[in-house]
């Protein structure tokens, strides 16, 4: 990732979260990603790595959860977003200015590595996810939500869980059709796959 990517995504931030899954503004679309991490997360009180954060709507959810959470982005726009929300919602995340491919923390230090529409825009997909992995602790969990949108953007499930069994030896695939992850119904593939070895 370079300088052109940071500008690019630092034009978006002050309009990101006015996609329902991006802001999480509406208590309903809030309510449904908090419930789905919940479901594929450890207890309460982990270390989480949320990579190619944006403005750290999920991030937050994680530190709202009890989490301890750093959070990843190459954008400083995006990342002043997600620091204003957390001062709002009162809670504290880590937050790192960085490349997803190569982030600005400890290997190894992590008891889940989680991107949400992340891995599709990596340049190399396998080195990301060999990078990510490598920031686990020897139990540590995979969190992936991905998709293949409309626009033909995206990366399939298949071919997701093909790159992730190359590094790992189980996954787990869910697709995530539910319009209340979304704010409103859905046609394309949007999934989340956990590997947790």
């Amino acid at each position: 990732m370079n300088a052109e990517t940071a500008e690019l995504w630092d034009r978006h931030a002050t309009t990101f979260d006015d996609e329902p899954d991006h802001g999480l503004r509406n208590p309903l679309v809030r309510q449904a990603w908090a419930s789905l991490l919940t479901e594929v997360l450890p207890e309460p009180g982990i270390s989480v790595v949320d990579l190619g954060c944006g403005t750290g709507s999920l991030s937050i959810l994680l530190a709202e959860a009890g989490h301890h959470v750093h959070a990843v982005d190459i954008s400083p726009r995006m990342l002043e977003e997600g620091r204003r929300k957390a001062r709002q919602r009162a809670v504290s995340v880590t937050w790192h200015l960085g490349d997803a491919v190569r982030p600005p923390v400890v290997d190894g230090g992590f008891d889940v590595v989680l991107t949400r529409h992340v891995l599709w825009a990596m340049p190399d997909p396998s080195a990301a996810l060999a990078s990510w992995i490598g920031l686990l602790r020897p139990a540590g969990r995979l969190v992936l939500i991905e998709g293949r949108w409309m626009t033909g953007a995206g990366i399939p499930a298949a071919t997701c869980s093909a790159l992730v069994r190359r590094h790992r030896k189980e996954l787990e695939l869910r697709l995530l059709d539910d319009p209340a992850l979304w704010g409103k119904a859905i046609t394309d593939e949007r999934y989340l796959l956990v590997s947790r070895r």
